[in-house]
């Protein structure tokens, strides 16, 4: 199963794509950031965006798409922003037809390290070794991405993705 993760952002936006099978486990097939010209307007950024993750869905060819949910903390001017990015994921995902799963930032955290407060650092040894990468995935972004996408496989494997399907969408079951 191809699982593209998405960590979204309206200056730079994660994806990182897994390859997903039952009993052998999870591999890295691509990962990186898209980003959007600090200086353009809001709806120019979001339109390159859109068009940037049309592509992305393009050539990755997901079977499932995982986005990480929005997590507000103290600036919510930078909320705002994500949940707009956020959107173009769900449109663009909604659009191709692909499954969409969400988590908490807490959630995946706890999957993949068994805390749901890990830090940055330990996240991205943890996507470096479910990977089996000679490296920390970069940027940061990409590495966020990976991790929600392991999150989605290692939740499918235990039979407990149902209750993280978005509710909104026309894909199949997986």
């Amino acid at each position: 199963m191809r699982i593209l993760g998405i960590d979204p952002g309206i200056g730079i936006c994660g994806f990182g794509l897994v390859n997903y099978v039952v009993g052998k486990g999870m591999k890295a097939l691509d990962f990186g950031a898209v980003t959007t010209k600090v200086d353009a307007p809001l709806p120019s950024r979001l339109l390159e965006l859109y068009d940037s993750l049309v592509q992305v869905f393009e050539e990755t060819k997901p079977e499932v798409v995982a986005v990480e949910k929005l997590f507000f903390s103290k600036n919510i001017t930078t909320g705002i922003a994500v949940a707009e990015a956020r959107g173009i994921v769900l449109l663009v995902a909604e659009q191709k037809e692909v499954p969409v799963y969400e988590y908490t930032p807490n959630e995946i955290k706890k999957t993949l390290t068994g805390y749901g407060a890990a830090s940055k650092a330990q996240m991205q040894e943890m996507v470096k070794m479910e990977l089996g990468l000679e490296f920390k995935p970069k940027p940061d972004d990409a590495a966020d991405a990976l991790a929600v996408a392991i999150t989605c496989g290692f939740l499918y494997r235990n039979g407990k993705n149902d209750e993280y399907k978005f509710s909104n969408t026309k894909g199949g079951k997986i």
